[in-house]
């Protein structure tokens, strides 16, 4: 009896060693084939009608990857209720960039500005999913009035933007730029930074002054300009927004036909060497800081004469002259202009007047 309760249990030990090598375990269970969460879904809302954006996954919820298209389900949340269909079923690819927009109904386009989630569901070809994708959130409620009498006005100092103030919330003004630098100006070593193709700018938080100037322009470039009227809310310590609808974009070509400043402090001061040389007069002003200043032009008179440029035909570098072709005893008008490197001259400054003393 006991040799042979031995020689079972031997027999039992042998057995176990050969299921260990070799001998196949419990089958797994098969793959559900579940796509993965989106977890980049995003949300915007301009006027009434809501874009979403989000990546599509390579795999599924058992890291293999996924084949065909998915099907994705787009739901709206308000209030903690129940997840509402927006729009209708997609089917997307693997890694494809899904984006889906609706217009809101009605009940969710008006009343006062609330928060709505939006969440899109992966499902597979038996209709079923990992669940809702993370939440992005938007406000419901009436949009803001928007803007429809923007105006540009290029100035010096830059573009003057204006429209028709609100009572409601700030207004965006948003800028393309559609003249982009060329490769071999992007290359040149001496070129500044290149200025961004697309600049938004929040202004007016009070909206009721309706105007803005953008001073980050440059001349020989054209711009399109776009506004929208923006009311802000902080949900759950995030700053949500609900804007209008954007305006109808509005062309700008900021061309460069403004001459410098006028230059000021025109000083004239007579000189006549005590050795018997030749008098001078000798002129100075504040020098022109602006970027395309290109030089300045000397102007004379004597009496009645009319003005007559003394300078010569290229610009004078620096803000100050040497005037060596005057008279003992007379008296001269001096009145300096600006000129930039595009032609455009400024009107004369004040006049300095000097009189050559006797030797």
């Amino acid at each position: 009896m006991g040799k042979a309760h031995g020689i079972a249990a031997a027999l039992a030990v042998a057995l176990m060693g050969l299921a260990g090598c070799g001998t196949p375990g419990a089958p797994l269970p098969p793959s559900l084939d579940l796509p993965e969460r989106v977890g980049d879904l995003s949300a915007a809302r301009s006027g009434d009608q809501v874009s979403l954006a989000w990546t599509m996954p390579l795999r599924n919820t058992d890291k293999l990857m996924l084949k065909g298209n998915v099907a994705v389900r787009v739901c709206r949340q308000l209030d903690g209720g129940v997840c509402e269909a927006a729009g209708t079923d997609l089917w997307l690819a693997p890694g494809a960039a899904g984006k889906s927009a609706e217009n809101l109904p009605q009940a969710l386009a008006s009343g006062t500005a609330r928060p709505l989630r939006y969440f899109v569901e992966l499902k597979n070809r038996n209709g079923r999913s990992a669940g809702l994708s993370n939440a992005a959130l938007v406000l419901a409620g009436a949009a803001p009035s928007p803007v429809t009498d923007l105006t540009a006005e290029v100035q010096k100092r830059g573009v003057v933007l204006k429209w028709t103030p609100g009572v409601e919330g700030a207004v965006r003004l948003e800028r393309t730029l559609l003249t982009p630098p060329t490769q071999k100006q992007k290359e040149s070593l001496l070129a500044a930074a290149p200025e961004p193709v697309e600049l938004n700018l929040l202004v007016d938080p009070g909206g009721t002054t309706g105007h803005a100037l953008d001073k980050d322009i440059h001349f020989g470039q054209t711009y399109e300009y776009r506004a929208q009227r923006v009311v802000r809310v902080e949900e759950s310590g995030r700053m949500l927004e609900l804007a209008s609808a954007l305006s109808p974009p509005l062309r700008v070509e900021a061309r460069d036909v403004f001459p410098p400043a006028v230059p000021a402090g025109l000083v004239a001061v007579a000189t006549v060497p005590e050795n018997g040389g030749e008098a001078t007069i000798d002129l100075s002003w504040q020098p022109d800081t602006e970027n395309d200043l290109a030089g300045y032009a000397v102007y004379r008179r004597e009496g009645s004469e009319e003005w007559r440029r003394i300078s010569g035909g290229e610009p004078v570098v620096g803000p100050a002259y040497h005037d060596a072709h005057v008279q003992p005893g007379h008296t001269y008008d001096y009145a300096v202009s600006a000129t930039d490197r595009s032609g455009h001259e400024s009107a004369r400054s004040a006049e300095a007047q000097e009189t050559v003393p006797m030797p």
